[in-house]
């Protein structure tokens, strides 16, 4: 892993506009897209809608633009309305989407998910919530144990085959998500989707190999890590935790560091650092950055490399945090919808010169 500071190493819009890289693979800067559920297709097919919010986010400047939270299952879709990358189908119309934001500069990532027991819920704009019936295009939901989340239906326990055939699930996920053209990948283990259900004691209560003991628990992560290792060959894989449930006895930002050495150990690269979503007792305490000291505990304790979220939306914000040690790189989500070109904005007040204005865009650069 390299680091070229492109600059004055004391200057803190210089640390946040330096270059980053990973294997083969080398990002303009340290502002990222974080991941952001649009709930916006029937068929897990990407459309026009994920081509322009997507490519809006590279032509504005991005590092990284990382996909929504992509099922590698249809009954590991968060909504029936979620993307999707279990068919050839998807796989193909992710492609040109892609390819436009590689081609304005951008790193593409896709992120690979499956939701267990927080699957098949309604859209949060629809009126009703909770777990979308049978009828109405719901399914079955699938968990460490049968144990729901509060307002959800009760999932089904995964039994071994179910087990091994979620890991071939992410596997051949991997494998179109590199055909397709994307960088890399990160496998979602937070938000209190399948993965972080399985790391946590509080919706993990299993007896055989994957609960109980810490070990057990991050096994079914570790298997994927390595099944995904497998497939993408020397691209950088990035994993994805919620370093606290927020709920006493719930999953910390110890367990998180210890883990993260273990997937490190299995073959990712990289670690995106958030926090809750397992659990509706969860109490936080929730401000400008608020999530950032998980991200630096997880990069000091494990020794690995991280990027920081948590309402990080002022320009000096992300440079400070980058500049501090504190992370690596910054994932940006609200406020990238609110301004998918924040990165220009953000070169432009801090007065770091970049060499990727779109053309279209230059007057903007020139004049106040």
């Amino acid at each position: 892993m390299e680091i070229a500071d492109g600059g004055d190493p004391t200057s803190a819009g210089r640390a946040l506009f330096s270059t980053y890289t990973i294997r083969d693979v080398t990002f303009r800067n340290r502002i990222w897209v974080s991941p952001m559920c649009q709930y916006s297709t029937p068929d897990g097919v990407p459309g026009q809608w994920h081509l322009v919010h997507l490519g809006s986010l590279a032509v504005g400047g991005s590092g990284l633009v990382m996909t929504e939270a992509t099922a590698v299952t249809a009954d590991g879709r968060i909504s029936p309305h979620d993307t999707g990358i279990w068919t050839d189908e998807q796989a193909d119309a992710w492609a040109p989407i892609a390819a436009f934001a590689k081609a304005q500069g951008a790193v593409v990532g896709l992120q690979l998910a499956h939701a267990g027991r927080k699957a098949s819920t309604y859209r949060p704009w629809e009126t009703e919530h909770g777990t979308v019936p049978a009828g109405d295009g719901g399914w079955q939901t699938v968990a460490p144990s049968a144990i729901a989340f509060d307002g959800y239906t009760t999932p089904t326990e995964l039994d071994r085959d179910g087990i091994r055939n979620i890991v071939a699930a992410f596997r051949a996920g991997a494998r179109r998500a590199m055909r397709a053209g994307f960088d890399l990948v990160e496998v979602h283990a937070a938000h209190g989707y399948l993965l972080h259900q399985f790391l946590s004691p509080l919706s993990n209560q299993r007896t055989d190999e994957y609960g109980g003991t810490l070990e057990n628990r991050a096994r079914l992560l570790l298997e994927i890590t390595r099944a995904v290792r497998d497939e993408i060959g020397d691209a950088p894989l990035f994993v994805r935790f919620s370093a606290s449930d927020w709920v006493p006895g719930g999953w910390d930002a110890e367990q998180t560091a210890t883990v993260a050495r273990w997937a490190a150990d299995a073959g990712a690269d990289f670690f995106d650092i958030s926090s809750g979503g397992l659990h509706p007792d969860q109490q936080i305490t929730v401000g400008p950055g608020y999530q950032v000291p998980f991200a630096a505990s997880v990069r000091e304790t494990a020794g690995v490399p991280v990027s920081a979220v948590g309402i990080i939306t002022e320009p000096a914000q992300a440079a400070e945090i980058v500049a501090s040690g504190q992370a690596d790189a910054v994932m940006l989500a609200r406020e990238l919808l609110r301004d998918p070109h924040f990165p220009l904005r953000a070169a432009h007040e801090l007065g770091v010169e970049i060499d990727y204005w779109p053309n279209q865009y230059l007057r903007a650069k020139w004049r106040a």
